[in-house]
């Protein structure tokens, strides 16, 4: 009988350790994933209101849920999304998902209220208070590996410094100065750091800016065929300048060289007028460029 009990006892610790173990080999399974998860953010909306949230950066993508809810960016305002519910009283919740230009995942668990506790949302401050300010980075296509949170930190970090590296490079006429201060490379990416002056009572309305590479020739206005370069990012959008004053701004471009016999032209245009200005870079330029490895940058 003692024998019986004592192989009874064997089998049962054996099976129970069996257990808890697959039970922590579960768990364990499950834990990178559990890591990984992305805390929403909780919002209330209503019917007869519209709820405004206010991202740091210009809206790229949205995914709503369900029909309960209507969305869009508001007019001349990249950076703001309008939502509202479509439905009165849906129940028990839905929720919408944001990605913005520097690459921010944003996530919603919308509740439905007829007396929401706010209609205006900063997430800038929401990220600070609940300290999300790292992470949720999205990768776009046109950045390759880069981050774009990381792209941005880079154009913010030389405007901000706004040091001039190069200076030779620069055109000026009818009271209006165009420099470009700077050429930086990163991971295969240019940034231009330039700079427009206003020297004249007169505003200077931006029409457009180009970049675009041609033959030498064509400085000397003749028809050559150009190839243009989109920039990827833009510091910050620039509509004009005011008399009597300076702006300055940071373009990230895709790395490229050029032969001896072409030029890399950025040109700024005016509105309804002619005091357009244009920058030549050559190649020997652009090869100088400045590694921002060198920069200290604060994450």
């Amino acid at each position: 009988m003692k024998n019986h009990l004592k192989t009874f006892w064997a089998i049962a610790l054996i099976l129970g350790f069996a257990v808890t173990t697959y039970a922590q080999d579960s768990a364990t399974v499950k834990t990178p994933l559990a890591l990984g998860k992305i805390e929403p953010y909780r919002m209330e909306v209503t019917y007869d209101k519209t709820s405004h949230l206010i991202f740091p950066t210009a809206i790229r993508y949205v995914d709503l849920g369900s029909e309960y809810l209507i969305a869009g960016k508001a007019e001349d305002a990249e950076n703001v999304l309008r939502v509202k519910a479509s439905v009165r009283n849906f129940e028990p919740e839905t929720n919408f998902s944001v990605i913005t230009n520097d690459g921010r995942f944003y996530s919603f668990n919308v509740y439905y209220s007829s007396y929401p506790e706010a209609l205006s949302y900063d997430l800038l401050t929401m990220q600070k208070a609940v300290d999300r300010t790292n992470g949720n980075d999205v990768l776009f296509e046109e950045l390759g590996n880069n981050s774009p949170s990381l792209a941005g930190l880079l154009l913010e970090t030389i405007y901000k410094k706004d040091k001039r590296i190069v200076k030779h490079i620069g055109a000026k006429s009818f009271g209006i100065q165009f420099i470009l201060k700077g050429i930086y490379i990163h991971n295969g990416e240019y940034y231009f750091h330039t700079e427009l002056r206003n020297r004249t009572n007169v505003p200077f309305e931006i029409d457009f800016i180009n970049f675009k590479v041609v033959d030498k020739k064509v400085a000397k206005r003749t028809v050559v065929q150009e190839r243009p370069l989109t920039p990827l990012r833009t510091y910050k959008p620039l509509d004009g300048i005011a008399g009597k004053s300076t702006e300055q701004d940071v373009f990230l471009l895709d790395q490229f060289t050029i032969a001896d016999d072409k030029v890399l032209l950025i040109e700024i245009f005016e509105k309804n007028g002619g005091r357009h200005q244009t920058l030549q870079v050559e190649n020997s330029d652009l090869i100088k460029a400045r590694l921002i490895d060198d920069m200290h940058l604060k994450f």
